[in-house]
């Protein structure tokens, strides 16, 4: 089989131009190809008036071997390589103990399916409730202002991915081919076949509901337990030895149940922040790590679409548009865009009581009216440090919490969320009613003035950064455009820190931190192969 890369073809070509394109590139005649299935399709929009679509293909001919031979210099022919997933362990006809995931997200999600499918049997540990659930207290919580602290957009089976664009590609290296293994399992679960070829693939948050819903079935099918509503208040060790290293003996569940194992899985995700105390208080390996905060902005989808892709906006080929922003200011700090959501909506996505978050949330038709993205500065450490403590490595979370209650309270204390136009922003006036947007987020919002919401340098940097942005993209800082306060939760504010080779806690043996709350992924996908990665760790050790 060889791989041809960089087939360029116009947006609206015919279905038989593939071939032609094929037979052209290779120089033979039809009756010497085979077959061929497209294994990558993106598209370049640069010229708006000329968008090209630009194909990767696997193509098997009668002549393969000749043809790299005659292709031999040309890096855009090669073999296709070998992208099936082979698992490294099988369990034991007899295990002598179970491994334990703590989280069901996307990490802990593969983690638990990986080790199932290797016959380890995992007793899955989620604080919230399974997806159907969670999703009913979800909405209750955007229709009715109650919240459960249990169980909401952070906490539940799924994990915040649940509520997103469910977009499936990231910028993470995968020599492996990882990311093919969780791609297959999703087509598997009922995702559309499209996720394996479109170079931006998504889900969106219903299809993934009855996705997961799936993958959970396989786990328990496989010999694995997925228990909800289960919090780990305690871990318990061996005793430590003279360097501070330890063993991870057992764990102790809210209800006072006792699990003994000395394999665990921390795939918590970025806002168990209590789970984080619990890790200081017990001296496992922790340092402070950068993460960004800023706003939600929204503009009408139409507005993007033109801005980037002229008259071609509205092919299906294409879909709903999307960006991807950074500006470096004046005063040092990066602002870029985020989490951005084509046709989606800004939803509270709280998870403690008195504390106002946000996030952006689409599903896979993309239809809402509205575009959103969080546009968002980069802050480190020194930024929020306990200047009274430099130590402490929990500094990043008080510091998310005073943002988050300050929104909360300019919102009027009832989760709804402060929001302020564009132009208003920029020109430092205090609030005005909204004009051709219309903010999507539910509960309700509030018009504020949105300097209150961040510290002065995000403030600056994001005013700098915004025009800058209209210069990409035609309306991005028009006047109507929404901001609303306050996204903090962008990725983890610590690090869980861990062996590269053995993926196992710097000073816990058999703890194994793993995903975007241990600081090691940045949404579905790199979570996911976080996830395989960090399965195939635990059967080796318990292997071993």
């Amino acid at each position: 089989m060889l791989r041809l890369t960089n087939i360029q073809l116009p947006l609206d070509h015919e279905e038989g131009h593939i071939k032609k394109a094929i037979l052209e590139k290779l120089s033979i005649p039809e009756e010497k190809l085979i077959d061929f299935t497209v294994h990558k399709r993106g598209y370049d929009a640069r010229k708006k008036a000329k968008i090209t679509l630009i194909y990767t293909l696997d193509v098997n001919t009668s002549i393969n071997e000749e043809l790299l031979e005659k292709f031999a210099k040309n890096d855009q022919i090669k073999v296709s390589p070998d992208m099936r997933y082979n698992f490294v362990a099988q369990a034991p006809e007899i295990l002598t103990q179970r491994p334990v995931v703590i989280g069901f997200g996307p990490c802990g999600l593969f983690i638990g399916l990986v080790l199932a499918q290797m016959g380890f049997k995992p007793i899955i540990l989620e604080r919230g409730q399974e997806v159907r659930q969670r999703t009913k207290d979800t909405f209750g919580f955007w229709r009715k202002k109650i919240l459960n602290t249990e169980s909401n957009v952070q906490f539940g089976e799924g994990g915040a991915g649940t509520f997103s664009d469910g977009k499936l590609y990231s910028q993470v290296k995968d020599k492996k081919h990882y990311s093919r293994k969780v791609l297959h399992e999703f087509v598997d679960a009922g995702a559309p076949e499209e996720i394996l070829f479109v170079s931006k693939p998504h889900i969106g948050t219903f299809k993934l509901v009855t996705m997961i819903e799936k993958m959970r079935a396989k786990i328990i099918e496989l010999g694995g337990e997925v228990r909800f509503g289960q919090r780990v208040d305690e871990f318990h060790f061996d005793e430590q030895d003279a360097d501070g290293n330890k063993r991870i003996n057992g764990l102790t569940l809210s209800s006072g149940e006792r699990i003994d194992t000395n394999y665990v899985a921390l795939a918590i995700g970025h806002s168990a922040r209590d789970t984080f105390e619990m890790l200081i208080k017990n001296k496992v390996s922790v340092k402070a790590k950068p993460f960004s905060i800023g706003f939600r902005i929204e503009h009408e989808q139409s507005v993007i679409d033109d801005a980037r892709f002229g008259g071609n906006a509205g092919n299906p080929i294409l879909g709903s548009a999307d960006y991807k922003l950074v500006h470096h200011c004046k005063n040092g700090r990066s602002v870029y865009s985020f989490c951005m959501c084509p046709g989606g909506t800004v939803v509270a996505a709280a998870s403690e009581e008195g504390r106002l978050v946000t996030n952006g949330m689409s599903q896979y038709s993309r239809h809402e009216r509205n575009a959103n993205s969080a546009i968002v500065v980069g802050i480190e450490p020194v930024d929020f440090a306990n200047k009274d403590d430099a130590s402490d490595v929990l500094s990043g979370i008080e510091f998310q919490r005073r943002l988050e209650e300050t929104a909360f309270k300019l919102g009027g204390e009832n989760y709804d969320a402060p929001v302020q136009l564009v132009g208003d922003f920029l020109a430092g006036r205090k609030n005005g009613e909204h004009g051709e947007v219309s903010p999507s987020y539910k509960p309700g919002v509030k018009y504020c003035d949105l300097s209150e919401t961040l510290p002065d340098y995000a403030i600056a940097a994001i005013r700098e950064a915004l025009p800058a942005f209209e210069r990409k993209i035609k309306g991005f800082s028009m006047n109507d455009a929404i901001l609303t306060a306050v996204e903090t939760r962008t990725s983890s504010p610590i690090q869980i820190t861990r062996d590269r080779e053995t993926m196992q806690s710097l000073n816990v043996e058999g703890l194994f931190p793993a995903g975007e709350g241990a600081g090691y992924a940045g949404g579905i996908l790199s979570a996911g192969i976080d996830g395989i990665k960090v399965a195939e760790a635990m059967a080796l050790a318990m292997m071993a």
